[in-house]
């Protein structure tokens, strides 16, 4: 009975031992040597599986017979839009510069090659790259390997062109700047981006050469009744602001200044700083459009997109004129700030967030009804079409609190990476190197067809993840 008792305390006190080992291990900080190994499944898994031709897309299934961008991708094509090739190529940047591991800087260089591939004739990019000359949607590439009948639509729309030049900037750097067909694709990139600007210092949503020398004018009211054109011809030839575009291009400038020491960018970063206090609207809605017509009046794009003043783009305006500032240190360009905060404030719904879209001169939200193909405006947002976000968040929160930072002098703090966050990236890797997804019914790029409970790989997660890990092993420097 005695040696029974003895041997149960002993294993009592073994099982007691190993518990307390595991519960020390889990209070540890993950080292740098379990980081970089779930870093290197990682990126192992994606550049030697996800990848096609050394691109990507948005989303997998988790056996990688289904990729998906904006719809199905076709076998032969990849994806310029975030989150596919180029932030995918970023990641990858990030990873090398943390580790120094060559398998990083391979991989970048590969998503080069195929971002490069795909460089239209006109200097940008478009959605998409395909690598089949007989694909109906092949572009016109720079390469000749292309067609000449294909789109020769350089976009910046969606940050398309933008996230492309921003990463061989960096891959560029990477690479010493002695890769010649890097060099000299970021080169025939950015002298195509200053050669669209307009002379106010905007930018086309699209350009295919220069743009055209229109007289520098002030915004303004339209005094025409603009609800009956439902649809502004060519509206992509003209200034806009849709879709972060300002914000996009005007870290692409400030990343090809920074490494390339060209005043020519710092000029465009000002005259495009110049167009924003131009466009900005007078009161009572000292905010900003999502496109401008020629005249400097907000015009209508797409049949559910009309003119009226914006929530997200005055957002992002406010966002950039601040960066400008501390870019430049000039005065003007903070002073639209105060009174577009003072709209958003008094244009937040009852719900804490904004409207895309206030109705010009009277402010109130604006809405869409659609009845088959059939868009018509109305004050209710009772009936929304699911395709399209009528209501965005606030940051009236972040953007005040940047303002007062910059008036007061105060540099921004970096949050810091907590183990906490880089155990559970760690520990959501799974044996192949995938960190797999499971759809809860939250907005995604390209609007996936998925149902809630499936399971994906995300290009943003994986991106996401990477560049994370890479900061804390930089921290740990």
């Amino acid at each position: 009975m005695l040696l029974i008792m003895s041997t149960s305390k002993r294993v009592a006190l073994a099982v007691l031992s190993i518990n307390l080992t595991f519960i020390s291990l889990q209070a540890q900080n993950p080292d740098r040597e379990q980081v970089e190994s779930a870093m290197k499944r990682a990126g192992s898994f994606f550049r030697s599986k996800a990848a096609m031709n050394g691109g990507y897309v948005y989303y997998w299934s988790p056996d990688l017979s289904v990729r998906l961008g904006e719809g199905v991708a076709k076998p032969y094509q990849i994806f310029i839009q975030p989150p596919s090739t180029p932030s995918v190529g970023m990641a990858f940047l990030h990873a090398y510069d943390a580790t120094g591991d060559p398998l990083y800087l391979n991989a970048a260089h590969d998503a080069g090659k195929a971002i490069i591939y795909g460089q239209l004739k006109s200097g940008g990019w478009r959605q998409t790259v395909d690598f089949d000359p007989r694909s109906k949607t092949i572009g016109y590439y720079r390469n000749g390997k292309g067609s000449k009948k294909g789109s020769n639509n350089s976009t910046l729309d969606d940050d398309q062109s933008q996230s492309a030049m921003r990463f061989l900037i960096r891959l560029d750097k990477a690479l010493g700047f002695k890769k010649r067909e890097v060099h000299e694709s970021i080169s025939i990139a950015l002298n195509a981006l200053l050669a669209a600007q307009f002379p106010n210092g905007a930018f086309p949503q699209v350009w295919t050469g220069p743009t055209p020398r229109n007289k520098v004018i002030k915004a303004s009211f339209p005094t025409y009744d603009y609800r009956t054109e439902g649809r502004f011809k060519n509206y992509w030839d003209m200034y806009t602001l849709n879709d972060g575009l300002a914000g996009a291009v005007t870290q692409v400038l400030i990343e090809a200044h920074e490494t390339y020491k060209d005043v020519r960018y710092l000029n465009a970063l000002k005259q495009l700083g110049n167009f924003l206090i131009l466009a900005q609207m007078p009161e009572p809605q000292p905010a900003w459009a999502q496109q401008y017509g020629y005249n400097m009046h907000p015009i209508w794009a797409r049949k559910f997109e009309p003119p009226a003043i914006t929530g997200g783009e005055t957002q992002d305006v406010l966002d950039v004129l601040m960066t400008i500032y501390e870019i430049t240190k000039d005065e003007r360009y903070l002073k639209p700030v105060p009174s577009a905060m003072n709209w958003l404030k008094r244009s937040h719904l009852k719900d804490g967030r904004l409207a895309r879209y206030y109705e010009m001169r009277s402010n109130k939200p604006l809405y869409m009804e659609r009845s088959g193909k059939v868009y018509s405006l109305t004050y209710s947002d009772s009936n929304l079409p699911s395709h399209y976000g009528w209501k965005i968040t606030s940051h009236l929160s972040e953007l005040s609190q940047r303002y007062s930072q910059i008036k007061a002098g105060i540099a921004p703090q970096k949050k810091p990476v907590t183990s906490t966050e880089v155990k559970r990236i760690i520990s959501g890797l799974d044996r192949y190197g995938r960190w797999i997804s499971t759809f809860r019914g939250e907005a995604l790029s390209g609007q996936p067809k998925f149902k809630p409970g499936d399971h994906y790989i995300n290009a943003d997660v994986f991106n996401q993840n990477m560049e994370t890990l890479s900061s804390y092993l930089n921290e740990m420097k």
